[in-house]
C-alpha cells in the first residue's frame, strides 16, 4: 500500500473553539503559512523547513534553546497554535520528547489537518488550559518549559502569577530552563511585574528584547528566560546582538534596575493588561 501524501493546506477562514482564525499563505515562501486571529498573527511555519523562523521573537527564543546542553530535551510548550517551536526543537534536537498544551481543540485539529502536525516526531498535544495541564505534570520532568500563550495580543493573567510560576518551577529539572514570551508597550509595566514574579521564583533570570521595545518606544515582544541554574548570559548577549533581530540581553544589576522594584503578580491581583495600539500589526 502506498503512503498517502499529506493534504496541501487551503488558505481561508476557519471556525475554532474560541472564535475564528485565518490561514494565510506566504507569497515569498511556497511552504510558509501564517495563522492569524482577529488580525493578530499567531504562528508562522514553513512546512518544508522547520528551522526557518519568521517571527523575530521566535528567533530570540530559539537562541536560548540553541544554548541549552547538547542533545535531545524533554520539553513542555504551553500555547501551541501551529507549533513553530516544537517543530524547531524536533528538527534541531532529534529524539526530543515534547508536550504541547493548547486549550482550543478545534485549532489543534485544524493544524493537524492542514499543517502536517502529525509529522512532528515524539510530540503529544493535550487540549487543556495551561494551569490544569501544568498541575498534572510530574515533578522534575522537563528540561525546557516554554510559555507562549496569548489571548489575542495579551498574555493570560493566570499564567503570569507567582502561584503558577511556583508550579512551573516544580515541573522543571534542577538544570531546566523557562522561556516566556510577553508583549508590552509604553512603560513596560506588565513586563516589569512579570520579571519580578519570575525573579522571585528562579535565582537566575535574563531578558531579551529589541532596543526599541526595551525602551518602551513601541509595542512588541520581550523574551524572559530563567532557571534554577546559571544561564549562559555571555552566549545570550553575543548571539542576540549578532542575530537578525539585533536584540539586547539584560541580566544581573541591569535587569534589577529595569525591574525597578515592580511588585510581583499574584492570583487575584487587579492588573491592567497591555493592549497594542491600533495598527501595530498592520
Amino acid at each position: 500500500m502506498s503512503r498517502r501524501e499529506p493534504r496541501e493546506p487551503m488558505p481561508g477562514r476557519y471556525p475554532v473553539t474560541f472564535g475564528e482564525v485565518e490561514l494565510l499563505a506566504d507569497l515569498d515562501r511556497p511552504a510558509g503559512w501564517v495563522i492569524s486571529k482577529d488580525g493578530v498573527p499567531q504562528s508562522y511555519v514553513d512546512l518544508d523547513d522547520p528551522t526557518y523562523l519568521d517571527f523575530e521573537y521566535v528567533q530570540l527564543m530559539a537562541i536560548v534553546i540553541d544554548l541549552l546542553a547538547e542533545g535531545p530535551v524533554d520539553a513542555v510548550h504551553v500555547g501551541g497554535c501551529a507549533c513553530t517551536l516544537p517543530r524547531y526543537v524536533a528538527a534541531t534536537r532529534p529524539g526530543s520528547r515534547q508536550i504541547v498544551v493548547e486549550p482550543d481543540g478545534d485549532l489543534v485539529q485544524l493544524v493537524r489537518d492542514q499543517l502536517r502536525l502529525k509529522s512532528v516526531p515524539r510530540l503529544k498535544v493535550r487540549v487543556l488550559d495551561g494551569r490544569a495541564a501544568t498541575a498534572a505534570l510530574p515533578d522534575a520532568s522537563a528540561d525546557l518549559f516554554v510559555l507562549d500563550a496569548f489571548s489575542g495580543a495579551t498574555m493570560p493573567l493566570d499564567l503570569a502569577t507567582r502561584e503558577y510560576m511556583d508550579d512551573v518551577a516544580r515541573v522543571l529539572r534542577p538544570g531546566g530552563t523557562l522561556l516566556v514570551n510577553v508583549a508590552d508597550g509604553k512603560g513596560l509595566a506588565f513586563a516589569r511585574r512579570l520579571l519580578a514574579t519570575v525573579g522571585g521564583v528562579f535565582p537566575h533570570t535574563a531578558l531579551l528584547a529589541e532596543p526599541g521595545v526595551l525602551r518602551g518606544r513601541r509595542f512588541g515582544n520581550l523574551i524572559v528566560t530563567a532557571s534554577p541554574a546559571e544561564l549562559p548570559t555571555a552566549g545570550l548577549t553575543r548571539r542576540s546582538a549578532g542575530g537578525l533581530t539585533q536584540a539586547r540581553c539584560l541580566y544581573g544589576e541591569a535587569l534589577t534596575n529595569f525591574v525597578a522594584g515592580a511588585p510581583p503578580l499574584r492570583d487575584g491581583d487587579p492588573v491592567v493588561t497591555p493592549v497594542p495600539p491600533p495598527g501595530v500589526f498592520g
